[in-house]
């Protein structure tokens, strides 16, 4: 029988971020994290709604313990998906989520973006989960070495989260476990400070769990801190009892992360979820043709042989016309959403997605896709004017305009 001997847990703002953007849940048998992403549209509100949607529990259904977290993890991703589609505020808002849940005899892992989990055995530390990122996939393939990755301007991008999708791929694994493995979950805020090797100093050096935990986060936040920082450390052990119960009931919420239900803001979250353009969406708004109308066979009188149907033509033209203008306009949106331009956002450098333009009605063809720390004010007028152009470009050169910017660069627009 396995069970958790001790836990130990801690979150912190970080020295250059004004609010905690992630949210945990430590309670046996559960423990996970979740980094919110989306700054004004309330990356807080996603990583909070995805904690509170494991919370409520595995339910009583059929299916193994894997396969009930993965339909929660899909709950929550459904949840945060519609709340940002009912509030324009928090389009496109998102958050990763790393889950461990301790059964019988096994942990159950679930995975989506790149928070981790690590294991801790025989004083060796090994990477249990894959990130979801930009910079992840290029050293799968060979393009980056891990330590360029650690610098790379665009390791902030992950290329799956819940939220920006209606469904999400979910990554599940099932661990056997040994006396005495230690367990960490945390957020990036941790691993992009801090190399896996002082990581594994730290957790394999002398300490309790809790000085442990204190000691990642004063060390992270020693090398400069840059986002939120959330750390789960919790040890296993085989012993005899009951098993862990997998009852519909909630977990406590004393040790879940308190979030405001309508956060106020000044600043902006810089981890961005790389955009995917639909392109069954594209297909379908380019190409569809409106269905043939055949003529309309029916009992004539020798006094009305061509009144009916010249009323039918009027009718149907008016309709024909609109109908292929709805499909050229919305074809043109979904062809605008695959260009990014750099403006001004509530006083932040940031990287917009779609035209400048807004149309009558207040119909916007942009929205905020990356935004960045740097206050526009910073930075110099000659090369604020040209900057903030709203010259059309990729996905690619308009993040690169920007990391440069957070790191000091020179840059050339």
């Amino acid at each position: 029988m396995l069970k958790v001997a001790e836990h130990a847990q801690r979150t912190d703002t970080g020295r250059q971020r004004p609010h905690n953007e992630d949210s945990f849940v430590a309670r046996t048998p559960l423990f996970a994290v979740a980094d919110g992403m989306g700054g004004a549209q309330a990356g807080e509100v996603a990583s909070r709604v995805a904690v509170d949607t494991l919370r409520e529990g595995l339910g009583t259904g059929s299916g193994t313990v894997a396969e009930r977290l993965r339909d929660q993890v899909s709950e929550a991703n459904r949840r945060i998906h519609e709340r940002a589609l009912r509030d324009q505020r928090r389009a496109g808002m998102g958050t990763t989520l790393t889950a461990a849940y301790v059964d019988e005899g096994q942990l159950v892992v679930v995975h989506v973006g790149d928070s981790r989990l690590y294991r801790l055995r025989n004083q060796e530390l090994t990477r249990l989960t894959r990130d979801h990122s930009l910079v992840e996939e290029l050293v799968r393939q060979g393009r980056l070495t891990p330590e360029q990755a650690l610098e790379h301007p665009q390791r902030s991008i992950i290329t799956r989260a819940l939220g920006p999708e209606p469904e999400v791929a979910i990554d599940s694994e099932v661990l056997n476990v040994e006396d005495d493995d230690l367990f960490l979950v945390c957020s990036d805020g941790l691993t992009a400070m801090l190399s896996e090797e002082e990581i594994e100093a730290i957790l394999a050096g002398p300490g309790s769990l809790d000085e442990r935990v204190d000691l990642l986060v004063d060390r992270a936040n020693e090398a400069g801190g840059r986002d939120n920082i959330t750390v789960l450390l919790f040890r296993v052990e085989h012993a005899g009892g009951a098993p862990a119960t997998l009852a519909a009931a909630s977990l406590p919420a004393d040790e879940e992360l308190p979030a405001d239900e309508e956060p106020t803001r000044t600043h902006e979250q810089v981890t961005a979820v790389l955009p995917r353009v639909d392109a069954e969406q594209l297909a379908a708004a380019a190409g569809d043709e409106p269905p043939a109308r055949g003529p309309v066979d029916g009992p004539r009188t020798p006094r009305t042989p061509v009144a009916p149907r010249k009323r039918r033509g009027v009718r149907a033209g008016p309709f024909i016309v609109l109908f292929l203008l709805f499909c050229v306009l919305v074809g043109g949106y979904f062809a605008s959403q695959t260009v990014y331009f750099v403006g001004n956002h509530r006083g932040l450098v940031t990287v917009y997605r779609g035209l400048p333009y807004e149309l009558p009605a207040g119909l916007k063809l942009y929205s905020v896709n990356y935004p960045s720390a740097v206050p526009v004010d910073e930075v110099d007028e000659p090369l604020r004017r040209r900057l903030l152009d709203h010259r059309l470009r990729s996905l690619a050169d308009a993040n690169d305009l920007v990391s440069k910017l957070e790191r000091g660069e020179v840059v050339k627009p």
